[in-house]
């Protein structure tokens, strides 16, 4: 266990301040996702959008997000956290107002991607200022907050989009440009800190893994659209095999690598880098296309946030359980835990359809929720307490690109396997319109059914698989037992 140095003396009202700036910055962070999917309908029919400028609005803001964290992480060791946090929560409000009044999809994609930088800046700087102002059990608590604050705002985004959605798809954006604005008042009373020994940004790294993830974004919506075997699809897939080849050569031969690909050596931080992913794939998928899901069937916007509420209460509560938990299960508990639940409800959802009582699918969306629930509880702090409290803003970066990758990856794959399963039965224009959340005729419903049937059955073989590896990972038996937070794993 790398052991914490004392936390930096500041009064308490200016750690408060600092705390509830980048807890409510954060909380926007995934509502700018959960709550833009309920209008997406919309949005697409009031700009006469096209499948593939409908799917860019959460894929850039995804995309561009998991590829800059590490780039923002290491800005914020080097450059300060404060700069850095201060002027992601200013460009991720501007770009929200911005996007508000914006008369295009291709504008409002480019701002979302814009949105999707500065969110890295504020994941990013924003975890490093809280590991530097905190140690011990006060870490424990703070970052159960922060994941409380990560599930509220997934949990609040369907909810207050529903109920804004009579006013215009626009409102949801005016809503969470307000809240970044208090945020980046509060802001001004957050500590500087920084690590004057930072390297230069590794811009080669950026590069290659930056693309990597927008290229296959790019080959996942071509294979909705064009299917898996088209040409330009698999060109997009071999890119990115080649893109993420080039980004471990160059992080291998750097001598001030952004991400230090020698670590995942270790079984144990492989396991924690990569428990991210397997929790919020699920997550993302359905929370992106649950809501369209019912809304092609003739659900309102409104209750399809309602019939999210099973999933989402469990993400913002259990996180704030984060030291009772702790104090009474291991960390390897929890974290073997968390998944086994996301995979229970996954495979509870198979019987899901556009005219089953949303009681049936209540209690599996329930068990799903409490899952991910308790991976949010301790994932994060279990992940930076692997470092050195001066290195907290690469680590940040490394964990959180892996916790933004895969909501981006979830976005993108299930559009397609949505899109191409349903277009088998039916037709390319009818899946696309069932995907966009238009009202679709029944044949089409039952087509787009059994396409999410598929996507639940494979996030519940996802997590599956995480809760092995990370069981094996983690085991006992290790000759050398490692320890998180006083804590055996």
């Amino acid at each position: 266990m790398v052991s914490d140095p004392p936390a930096p003396t500041i009064s308490s009202a200016t750690f408060r301040a600092s705390l509830g700036a980048v807890l409510l910055a954060s909380f926007f962070l995934p509502f700018a996702v959960t709550g833009p999917a309920i209008v997406l309908p919309d949005m697409a029919a009031d700009l006469n959008a096209s499948a593939a400028g409908t799917q860019w609005v959460q894929n850039a803001y995804n995309a561009i997000f998991a590829a800059t964290v590490l780039a923002t992480g290491s800005l914020a060791d080097r450059f300060g956290r404060r700069l850095v946090l201060r002027a992601g929560i200013a460009t991720f409000g501007l770009a929200m107002a911005l996007i508000a009044i914006s008369p295009s999809i291709v504008l409002i994609d480019v701002l979302r991607g814009i949105q999707g930088l500065a969110a890295g800046a504020v994941v990013s700087a924003g975890s490093a200022v809280l590991a530097h102002a905190t140690s011990g059990a006060q870490r424990v608590r703070v970052f159960g907050l922060l994941g409380a604050s990560f599930g509220g705002g997934t949990a609040a985004g369907p909810l207050i989009a529903g109920a804004l959605a009579p006013l215009g798809w626009q409102s949801i954006f005016v809503v969470i440009a307000a809240g970044a604005a208090i945020a980046f008042v509060a802001s001004r009373y957050t500590p500087p800190s920084s690590d004057p020994s930072a390297a230069r940004p590794d811009l080669p790294g950026m590069a290659c893994f930056g693309g990597a993830l927008l290229v296959l974004s790019l080959g996942f919506i071509q294979a909705g659209e064009a299917g898996w075997s088209n040409l330009w699809t698999l060109l997009a897939f071999v890119a990115t095999i080649v893109l993420l080849g080039s980004f471990v050569l160059v992080e291998l031969r750097s001598s001030h690598p952004m991400f230090d690909v020698r670590l995942f050596r270790s079984s144990a931080f492989t396991a924690l880098m990569c428990m991210p992913f397997s929790v919020t794939f699920g997550l993302a998928a359905l929370n992106v296309f649950l809501p369209v899901f019912l809304q092609s069937g003739g659900a309102s916007p409104w209750r399809a946030a309602v019939e999210l509420i099973p999933i989402e209460v469990p993400v913002l509560l259990v996180p704030l359980t984060a030291r009772w938990l702790t104090s009474r299960w291991s960390m390897r508990t929890l974290l073997v835990t968390g998944p086994v639940l996301i995979a229970v409800g996954s495979f509870g959802l198979i019987v899901m359809d556009r005219g089953s009582s949303p009681w049936v699918n209540a209690l599996s969306l329930l068990l799903f929720g409490v899952g991910v629930g308790i991976a949010f509880s301790v994932m994060d702090n279990a992940a930076l307490s692997t470092v050195p409290v001066d290195k907290a803003g690469a680590a940040a970066g490394m964990f959180n690109t892996m916790r933004i990758t895969g909501e981006s990856l979830a976005v993108a794959a299930t559009a397609a396997v949505l899109i191409s399963v349903t277009a088998a039965r039916t037709s390319t224009a009818d899946a696309v319109a069932a995907v966009q959340g238009q009202h679709v005729p029944e044949p089409t419903g039952h087509a787009f059914a059994d396409a999410l049937h598929i996507v639940v059955i494979g996030l519940g073989v996802l997590a599956l698989i995480g809760a092995i590896l990370t069981a094996w990972a983690l085991r006992p038996a290790r000759e050398h037992t490692e320890v998180v937070s006083g804590q055996q794993l």
